[in-house]
């Protein structure tokens, strides 16, 4: 217990509440899905939410339910109520930051853009920051400054009033032929199984590029939660499960069998070592640039860099210098004249980066 993070929660009941009935089709919100999500994070030892609990009663009652104390923000005559209640929240979520050393992590459940400031100054005492708001009320701002950021919409166990099913109002139109009533449930499957397979190259481009930037920049080895943990300072809202995926590590063994990364046991047990295949499809691919320079190359034996990149894929179409840990193609080719695949030098004349196969 001693090792778990100990977990401070504080709502913005309004904005998150309000947030979800404008846009998740008017449904009750429910703290449950925030609660387990949490769970999975560590020890929740503070709950608070924040509001004018006279708006919200049927609200209150969930939240006693799940141990949440209920900090009153009364509407006065001429104040606004919106402001008070973030004020408060700020200040006892800084003055606990100073009182309790022993929470590592602060939940800030708002979309509000104006709890930033609160977020940066966390941070800079140390402290874990996870925000959780509805995404198409959430400020762009806010994401960012956090270290995770977990969208309400995409928790498991919300439901959601599909969007899709509202569409089909057509049943007037085709009212006539009842059976025609199963149309709205066709669109469903298809987006289901699709969105990994949509997103599997870019999913490939970011672990390939940032194991390629953890074993640059440190040297050392690279573990699956060190990655994990470097994904999500890149995009706070990554999640594996945007990608079709129940587990990091599930996600990890579909990159692997792609030959994006390769894993080896690491260090503990469920946490295997990550880094880039060193021979195989970069060897292909070296051998694939230097057969395309030496087809193009010209009467002095040289192909400019321009362009050459687009004769690649027509040779090979699945072609991708960033799947291979590259962020650019002249990285790419950089790497290759290393391995002495090809000559690659700059000319001034041509204003272009200029490559050759060497003489065997």
């Amino acid at each position: 217990m001693d090792q778990e993070d100990r977990i401070a929660l504080f709502l913005d009941y309004e904005n998150l509440a309000l947030g979800a009935r404008d846009h998740l089709g008017g449904g009750m919100f429910d703290f449950r899905p925030i609660a387990d999500a949490l769970a999975e994070r560590g020890r929740v030892v503070v709950r608070r939410a924040y509001a004018d609990w006279s708006y919200f009663d049927e609200d209150r009652r969930m939240l006693t339910r799940s141990h949440v104390e209920l900090i009153e923000i009364p509407q006065r005559m001429g104040a606004s109520r919106k402001n008070a209640a973030d004020i408060k929240m700020a200040v006892d979520a800084i003055e606990l930051a100073f009182e309790r050393d022993y929470i590592s992590t602060f939940v800030i459940c708002s979309g509000d853009s104006d709890f930033t400031p609160l977020v940066h100054k966390l941070r800079e005492l140390n402290k874990q920051v996870i925000g959780v708001g509805v995404e198409k009320s959430t400020s762009a701002l806010l994401p960012p400054a956090c270290d995770e950021f977990l969208y309400y919409d995409r928790l498991e166990g919300v439901d959601l009033p599909p969007a899709r099913e509202r569409r089909p109002a057509r049943p007037a139109r085709n009212a006539r032929p009842e059976p025609q009533q199963a149309e709205p449930v066709e669109p469903e499957p298809h987006p289901v199984p699709e969105e990994p397979a949509r997103d599997a190259e870019s999913l490939a481009v970011l672990v390939a590029q940032t194991v390629a930037g953890l074993q640059g920049s440190s040297g050392g080895e690279v573990t699956a939660s060190r990655l994990k943990r470097t994904l999500l300072r890149k995009d706070p809202t990554f999640s594996q499960s945007d990608y079709g995926f129940r587990t990091f590590g599930e996600l990890l063994r579909y990159l692997a069998t792609n030959r994006v990364i390769e894993l080896t046991e690491g260090p503990a047990k469920g946490d295997p070592e990550v880094y880039l295949p060193e021979h195989g499809d970069q060897e292909v691919a070296f051998g694939l640039l230097g057969s395309v320079v030496q087809d193009l190359a010209g009467r002095d034996g040289q192909v400019a860099l321009s362009g050459l990149k687009n004769q690649l894929r027509r040779a090979r179409p699945d072609f991708s210098e960033k799947k291979l840990g590259y962020r650019s193609f002249l990285q790419f080719c950089k790497a290759a004249a290393t391995a002495g695949v090809v000559d690659l030098h700059w000319s001034a004349e041509a204003d272009d980066y200029l490559l050759s196969v060497p003489p065997a």
